[in-house]
């Protein structure tokens, strides 16, 4: 599997708006189009096979599925870890010749993930940086007061300026690795086997890192032992009954109803047992 020009410009576009307040902000921008998930479908399109795109997305994405980013401190850029780790996995799962449904492959493409999300925290620094003066130039246009000058020079710092930020720190790096991407899986393959000590080790340790992210995700989302019941059940689902995603939802959706049809049914005697306790009340008031 290769890139070219076209496909590597495409992605690095894609890099761009991945974050750009002129495609939502960070609603469609940073938290849908950046997310390893979406932008494995996105990649997989690009370069021609969506399937494997997909199941290095989601591979990926259990490692950053808690990720935040409080006041704009951030630990990996997903932006890099989605449009340049996602293709160098594709490219070195398909040149090693790896089943993209394996665990091998799964630990790949985290470690490939890990490693250019702590290099997208440098582009990110940059483009925040750079960032720092198109607002210089717009608080320079409001201290100024002229309502004229505030109109015109507002919409180009928040949708044109930024634009020059991210081709410098996510564009023009996205496209520079990706075309570099074949060179690098090439010098890869041959200096490190698959059976020598550095590949085992990065497979290993690979395999270990959705375990962080699905720790960081237990931990913002369970509040008491009753919250482990149900990450539980999820768990046997998936790993000893072998179900997908659509089929564990669907059984989630009938343990739902269930739940629903049990609390509505616990509701009824109060209601009925209050109406009864009323009408006894009439009665005893009509025989006095």
């Amino acid at each position: 599997m290769t890139i070219n020009i076209v496909q590597a410009i495409i992605i690095g576009l894609f890099a761009c708006l991945a974050s750009l307040p002129g495609m939502g902000g960070t609603t469609i921008g940073n938290y849908t189009l950046g997310r390893p998930l979406v932008g494995g479908l996105i990649v997989g399109l690009i370069m021609g096979d969506m399937a494997l795109g997909i199941i290095v997305g989601a591979a990926i994405q259990v490692v950053y599925i808690a990720l935040v980013t409080p006041g704009g401190t951030v630990s990996a850029d997903v932006r890099a870890v989605t449009y340049i780790g996602i293709p160098l996995s594709m490219m070195g799962i398909a040149s090693q010749g790896l089943d993209p449904n394996s665990a091998a492959a799964a630990g790949y493409a985290a470690s490939i993930g890990s490693a250019v999300g702590t290099l997208g925290t440098v582009l990110f620094y940059g483009t925040q940086t750079m960032n720092l003066v198109w607002q210089g130039i717009g608080w320079k246009a409001i201290e100024g007061g002229n309502w004229a000058t505030i109109k015109k020079t507002m919409p180009m710092v928040d949708y044109v300026f930024p634009w020059i930020s991210h081709i410098l720190f996510s564009f023009i790096p996205t496209v520079v690795i990706c075309m570099a991407g074949p060179t690098m899986v090439d010098l890869m393959k041959e200096y490190l086997p698959m059976d020598g000590l550095f590949m085992k080790t990065l497979f290993t340790v690979g395999s270990l890192l959705p375990t962080v992210g699905i720790a960081i995700l237990c931990r913002q989302v369970i509040d008491g032992w009753q919250d482990w019941v149900t990450f539980v059940v999820g768990f046997m689902l998936a790993a000893v009954l072998g179900m997908n995603l659509i089929g564990a939802a669907i059984v989630a959706v009938f343990v739902a109803l269930i739940n629903f049809e049990i609390k509505t049914i616990a509701a009824r005697p109060a209601a009925v047992a209050a109406d009864g306790a009323a009408a006894v009340d009439d009665d005893d008031e009509e025989d006095i």
